[in-house]
């Protein structure tokens, strides 16, 4: 489960049994965790985050939208020797 990024209390993270589904970040807050699709930026699951909160997610997801996409290729693809 690598950290890709550390905003204030938030990790971005993802899973390494997530190498077949489309590009993606987890947000980990304690006990609370989204899932957001990278391209395009949508958000596909959420376990306690309030509405406001996931906004402000989704700014820093639209800020660090570069790293995090190059953060999955490099994990992804140097795990597949591609």
């Amino acid at each position: 489960m690598p950290t890709v990024l550390q905003v204030g209390p938030y990790s971005f993270i993802f899973f390494s049994s997530d190498r077949d589904e489309p590009t993606h970040i987890h947000v980990k807050r304690d006990r609370q965790l989204a899932k957001f699709w990278l391209e395009p930026i949508a958000l596909e699951k959420n376990r306690g985050f309030k509405d406001h909160e996931l906004n402000q997610i989704e700014k820093l997801i639209e800020e660090h939208k570069q790293v995090l996409v190059e953060a999955w290729h490099d994990f992804f693809d140097a795990d597949t020797g591609e």
